[in-house]
């Protein structure tokens, strides 16, 4: 059985999410960030760099939000969550996890703490604004690539579209809320409205508004 360490809301959402789209056993596993449990020291020996989620699989204790992903839908290929290895649908699978995990939620970041970011508070909210301006384009050129189709992978539904689906609720605070973006809310209406995230969501507490 897996082990998912997760906070509400987190990048956790994700993996979350994508186990019960799997079907399979597993349990959940709350760091609590209100009492800075992920730096507790029995947290930092699964992850050193304090930071949520962490899944454990056997032996295995895997760190990284897309990287979790990847290992999942390895172990269970019968899903069809990611494409066949070795086809072209793979790639674009790749492509876009990784595009996802180094482009748009490393600028969150940004957005999210840009005291982290600076040496004086007093600069904090010009780091947060040019970090909104920053992700609003990176959702527009997203959407262009959604324009006329259901998912990101012309082959259907895949675990991509939990990760874009967990972005564009962490964008609903943008000045111009990712979800305003046509192509985008329409995306993460289709994804909410899977049994399965809506299963995750629940079992979080997340209450409304979604996205």
């Amino acid at each position: 059985m897996y082990t998912l360490y997760y906070y509400p809301g987190n990048a956790s959402l994700f993996p979350h999410m994508l186990l019960r789209e799997l079907g399979v056993p597993f349990e959940l596993a709350l760091v609590d960030r209100a009492q800075n449990a992920q730096h507790s020291a029995e947290f930092l020996k699964l992850n050193p760099n304090g930071r949520i989620p962490v899944l454990v699989d056997g032996g295995l204790v895997l760190f990284e939000t897309a990287a979790i992903a990847l290992h999942l839908c390895d172990r269970h290929p019968e899903a069809g969550l990611a494409p066949p290895v070795g086809t072209a649908e793979r790639a674009q699978f790749y492509k876009w996890m990784i595009h996802l995990a180094n482009t748009p939620q490393p600028e969150f970041r940004l957005w999210f703490y840009p005291e982290q970011h600076v040496p004086s508070p007093a600069l904090a909210e010009a780091v947060k604004q040019t970090a909104g301006v920053r992700l609003e384009a990176m959702f527009d050129r997203i959407a262009e690539q959604l324009e006329g189709r259901e998912w990101l992978l012309e082959s259907g539904f895949s675990a991509a579209d939990l990760f874009l689906c967990m972005l564009v609720r962490w964008g609903r605070g943008l000045p111009r809320p990712a979800r305003d973006v046509p192509a985008l809310g329409a995306h993460a209406r289709r994804v909410l409205a899977r049994p399965a995230v809506q299963a995750a969501l629940a079992a979080e507490r997340i209450a409304a508004p979604l996205v």
